[in-house]
């Protein structure tokens, strides 16, 4: 049974730091993309980045240069190192991965597994 589970969301100050965690079980890693993507009260889900099996990266405009998604393959467990967080950051982060050898896309339509969600709150 797949299964995904964020840790690491909080609340911090505008120019602050968070690392979001996701620890994935039950299926292949090595065959999947995986993203994190982030959904604020009234608005749409969005992508935040994507890593492919590869190690391929991909970041919306909003995030470029400040988070770095990575992975650590050994832990199966995908990570979001946000850094000088700004308040258009507070949503509901989620890690999610998609069907074996399905490519890559920021957008949640391709994404099959979902995790719970964690909280981040960037007050100004």
């Amino acid at each position: 049974q797949v299964q995904l589970v964020e840790s690491g969301g909080g609340s911090v100050q505008a120019g602050g730091s968070l690392r979001l965690s996701c620890a994935a079980s039950g299926f292949t890693r090595s065959t999947r993309c995986m993203g994190w993507f982030r959904q604020a009260p009234g608005k749409e889900r969005e992508g935040v980045a994507t890593i492919g099996s590869g190690g391929s990266t991909s970041y919306a405009d909003s995030v470029k240069g400040r988070f770095t998604i990575s992975q650590d393959n050994a832990k199966n467990t995908l990570y979001l190192q946000m850094n000088s967080l700004k308040p258009d950051d507070t949503a509901m982060y989620y890690c999610a991965a998609t069907l074996p050898f399905r490519a890559c896309a920021i957008t949640s339509l391709a994404y099959e597994y979902w995790g719970q969600g964690t909280q981040v709150t960037v007050a100004s």
